[in-house]
């Protein structure tokens, strides 16, 4: 396991592209970028990160869900066409700084008459997805988020049965706010954990940097290490979630310390 830090951490505090810079002077080793509008989803922004990372592997890339997954599924034609329009210029773009994967949300499902999904009616649209990814050298990554389309446990173990090739991603916090254990999520993407976003919570619930709260990491990585998980550990807080941004290394140094001991 490796321990890094997703760009998303400084959100509203830094343009990506200076995010990247930030995280590199502080010889973080791995990230996740974070792209947050459509002129991000560029070949020329791609190189413009790919320039900032210095030493760092951008290990994963991750869209804005809101502006076009849903309609990756739509019935639509027209939405449906646009939506991997825009998917495929951002895949040719992330491949340009690296990215191995992709940090996948889905459908959402923000409205309280949500029904359970029809995994059959989702898994052509997720082949589809697969194709698009896959010819950047991109593995597609289902991430747990408690109001998009894998909340629940289970629901990873079912869509993988129908789409061999998806990945997963473990969330702790947002595994946390789905009000289910982290560890049935880590049961559920059992041996196909792509890596993981990793934050901390203090006595009071609210979200902090890893080693700055009461979550068991030892106990998390110990899991994820049974469940035959290797990859990335990536620190993704909020920007308001911690002040220097030394805190950020500190914290890595932190996860790295436990993962040793580990073995």
């Amino acid at each position: 396991m490796t321990v890094g830090v997703s760009t998303a951490s400084l959100f509203l505090r830094e343009m990506n592209e200076d995010a990247v810079s930030v995280l590199s002077k502080l010889g973080i080793g791995t990230t996740e970028v974070f792209l947050t509008t459509l002129s991000e989803y560029t070949e020329d922004f791609a190189r413009l990160i790919a320039k900032r990372l210095g030493g760092m592997r951008a290990y994963s890339v991750h869209l804005l869900n809101t502006q076009f997954e849903p309609q990756l599924f739509a019935a639509h034609p027209r939405a449906k066409k646009d939506a991997f329009e825009i998917l495929d210029g951002a895949m040719r773009s992330a491949r340009l700084f690296g990215a191995e994967s992709y940090t996948f949300h889905g459908i959402t499902r923000l409205k309280k008459n949500s029904v359970p999904p029809d995994f059959h009616k989702l898994a052509p649209a997720f082949e589809e997805i697969e194709n698009c990814t896959e010819k950047y050298g991109i593995r597609l990554c289902l991430e747990t988020v408690h109001w998009a389309l894998y909340n629940e446990p289970g629901i990873f173990k079912k869509i993988k049965a129908l789409s061999p090739r998806l990945m997963g991603v473990l969330d702790v916090k947002q595994a946390r706010l789905s009000c289910y254990p982290y560890q049935m999520y880590v049961k559920d993407m059992e041996g196909s954990i792509s890596h993981v976003h990793l934050s901390d919570v203090d006595e009071q619930g609210r979200i902090c940097l890893p080693g700055k709260g009461t979550f068991d990491f030892t106990e998390c990585f110990a899991r994820l290490k049974d469940a035959g998980f290797d990859g990335p550990a990536l620190i993704e807080v909020y920007a308001g979630d911690y002040k220097g941004y030394e805190e950020l290394r500190q914290s890595c140094d932190y996860l790295s310390e436990i993962i040793y001991k580990l073995g």
